[in-house]
C-alpha cells in the first residue's frame, strides 16, 4: 500500500515504478464487479417518475433475459444496460456501453450502446421525438437483436408485480463476465501483471 512510484512526470517513470503500480492495479481491477454492483444499487429508490425504481427495472430486465434462456453475457448486459442513469443524464447508454466494452461481444456492445434509441420506439412520440429513429440502423447486423432486447426484456420491465430476481442471483455471472477483459489495450498488460504478482507472492512465500 505504501510502495508507491516516485515520479512527478509520467515521462520520467521507470519499469520498476510500473511494477509497483501494477501490484496495486490488479487487486483494484479484480474489485470491479463489486464496484459495479454497488453503483447499480445507487439506482434503488430512484423512481424518476417511473412505476418502479431504476434498480428494480435493471433487475427485472435481467430476470426477463435469464428466464428466456439468454446466456450469461447477455443477461449481464441486461442487468447493467441502464447503469449510466446517474451520471449520463442525456446519454446513459454510452456510459453502460463504455463499462461493458472490454468484456462483451461486439453484438452485445452494439445492443447496449443503441438500446436508448430502440427503446424510444415505445415512447418517443409522447415527448416530441421520432419513434422510428431506430430506422436509421435498418439493415444493420444487430438491428433485430437490439429491437428484440427492447421488445422482450427492457420494454416490459416496469411491472412492480412481475418476477424480479435479487442481485445475488446475478452476482456469480457478473463476476465471471468481468473476470478478464477481451477487448482492451490493457489485456496483455493485465495478464502480465497477474503473472508478476503471482510470481512475487510465490517468491515471498518461499523465502
Amino acid at each position: 500500500m505504501n510502495d508507491r512510484a516516485t515520479f512527478t512526470r509520467m515521462q520520467d517513470s521507470t519499469q520498476a515504478d510500473w511494477q509497483r503500480i501494477g501490484g496495486e492495479y490488479l487487486p483494484f481491477a479484480r474489485q470491479l464487479p463489486d464496484r459495479l454492483m454497488a453503483h447499480l444499487k445507487v439506482l434503488e429508490g430512484d423512481y424518476g417518475g417511473f412505476p418502479v425504481d431504476r434498480y428494480t427495472h435493471s433487475l427485472q430486465t435481467a430476470t426477463n433475459a435469464l428466464r428466456a434462456g439468454r446466456d450469461e453475457e447477455y443477461v449481464v448486459c441486461a442487468l447493467f444496460h441502464d447503469i449510466g442513469d446517474t451520471l449520463g443524464t442525456y446519454n446513459h447508454f454510452d456510459i453502460a456501453a463504455a463499462i461493458l466494452k472490454p468484456f462483451v461481444s461486439e453484438a452485445n456492445l452494439w445492443m447496449v450502446q443503441n438500446h436508448g434509441i430502440f427503446q424510444g420506439y415505445y415512447f418517443f412520440h409522447h415527448i416530441g421525438l421520432n419513434r422510428d429513429m431506430r430506422d436509421q440502423f435498418a439493415g444493420h447486423a444487430h438491428f433485430d437483436r437490439t429491437a428484440e432486447f427492447c421488445d422482450l426484456f427492457d420494454n416490459p420491465a416496469f411491472d412492480a408485480k412481475a418476477e424480479t430476481l435479487p442481485m445475488s442471483e446475478f452476482e456469480p455471472m457478473v463476476r465471471r463476465v468481468f473476470a478478464q477483459p477481451k477487448n482492451s489495450i490493457y489485456k496483455t498488460s493485465s495478464a502480465m501483471t497477474d503473472k508478476l504478482v503471482a510470481a512475487t507472492f510465490t517468491s515471498a512465500t518461499i523465502t
